[in-house]
């Protein structure tokens, strides 16, 4: 039975080779951090981005590696790669594996990700009928696409829509199924909704909202449309199931952590178990803009969160915390997101030189700037993120006025001295 950090107080075994655990494994090395570090992935591969494989799976480019594969062998980093991590013994410090071994730990980061949401209905199983999230299934979608001729996206979220981009640009027919009465429901305000749908119908990509799925019609295992549960079907060669995704709870259960829609953990990621952290799509956080926990399933959240569990590990000072971003490639947009929608917010548009570039800012109603949200317009993304950290009331007619720049908004502020 092999333990290579046994007798290492100080050893760090990261659960998950995702782009959270990956990040922390470098952050340690490159903070001089000199005790054991084990990696433990259940895919094949090492850490990599994950954001190319929904917008480049018929591109060579898709497979980026976080790091040189040689990096981690370099750094004395053990990466275990399709080995899964079946339970955390928080009494023996030990991370048991499921090819029969253990590694001691004095610290345990889980970093599990999340699982994409199935839709179980009749059909669900069917060949043809696809999820996202690594990069076999990336290479699995981008062959598909070599041999179809329509594709039905289940779910109007940033990645289904993507997906949807990257399909009709190469020619196939796009049928996007969105339950709800809009696209992005959930992660965005109902103008940049519905400015986004009407930039994919102008691209020919087929939108239908307020979609039900009853199931898949199948012929011979293969899938050959979507029907609704008012009756309506839609034939399709293949389709992309995007419904959101389960964050991987089960190996934090086991030993104790507490969980409610995702790990809890506190502003820099620490559980309710000692000598337990969580970091990435799987936790849900406390941050110092943020009232409660949120689940910020994004790469800069990821990349944060491992800047905190470092410092943590290392004893350092894990310093505040980023406004909340993100971002999404579609045709040709560069979407960037800042901040989080808040009920009972007013929108002010900013337009930009051309009609595909503009931003949407968000104010609460004592005139402060809680989110904005940007096409094709880097510089208001950059202003928005300045103006949600300050916390100070701009004024809405300047604000929507592109001949006043976001620098003299914010320094005409009398909270930041004019």
């Amino acid at each position: 039975m092999t333990n290579s950090a046994a007798g290492q107080p100080d050893a760090v075994v990261i659960v998950g080779a995702g782009h959270a655990g990956g990040t922390l494994a470098a952050l340690l090395r490159q903070q001089q951090f000199d005790g054991a570090i084990t990696v433990v992935g259940e895919e094949p591969d090492p850490p990599y981005h994950r954001p190319p494989l929904s917008k480049k799976f018929t591109d060579d480019s898709m497979i980026q590696w976080l790091k040189p594969p040689d990096f981690y062998a370099a750094n004395d980093i053990e990466l275990l790669l399709g080995v899964r991590a079946i339970r955390i013994d928080p009494d023996g410090r030990r991370v048991h594996l499921d090819n029969g071994e253990y590694r001691r730990y004095g610290t345990v980061v889980i970093a599990t990700g999340a699982t994409p949401r199935k839709l179980m209905v009749p059909g669900g199983d069917a060949a043809g009928v696809m999820s996202l999230r690594t990069i076999a299934d990336a290479q699995a979608l981008g062959n598909a696409f070599e041999r179809a001729h329509s594709l039905a996206v289940i779910g109007g979220g940033y990645v289904g829509m993507e997906v949807a981009a990257v399909a009709r640009s190469t020619g196939i027919a796009v049928v996007v199924i969105e339950r709800e009465g809009r696209i992005l429901s959930r992660v965005a305000s109902a103008q940049l909704s519905e400015w986004l749908t009407e930039y994919h119908r102008s691209k020919g990509t087929h939108v239908i909202t307020d979609f039900g799925v009853a199931g898949f019609r199948t012929a011979e295992g293969d899938v050959t449309a979507v029907e609704a549960t008012d009756g309506t079907v839609v034939p399709c060669d293949f389709a992309l199931v995007g419904v959101g995704a389960v964050p991987n709870v089960e190996l934090a259960q086991q030993c104790g952590v507490a969980c409610d829609g995702g790990i809890l953990v506190d502003r820099v990621g620490r559980t309710n178990v000692p000598g337990v952290l969580a970091i990435g799509d799987v936790t849900r956080r406390q941050h110092d803009a943020l009232d409660g926990r949120y689940r910020l399933e994004s790469i800069p959240s990821a990349v944060e969160q491992a800047k905190h569990a470092a410092a943590v590990i290392g004893r350092g000072d894990p310093g505040s915390h980023e406004t909340p971003w993100f971002w999404s490639d579609q045709f040709d947009l560069k979407l960037k997101i800042a901040g989080l929608l808040e009920e009972g917010s007013t929108t002010v548009a900013r337009l930009g030189d051309s009609s595909a570039a503009f931003a949407l800012f968000h104010l609460r109603t004592d005139g402060t700037v809680c989110a904005v949200e940007t096409a094709n317009s880097p510089k208001d993304f950059m202003g928005g993120k300045k103006l949600i950290a300050s916390r100070v009331p701009v004024d809405p007619v300047a604000l929507a006025d592109p001949r006043v720049s976001l620098r003299d908004v914010l320094a005409t502020s009398p909270a930041i001295g004019g």
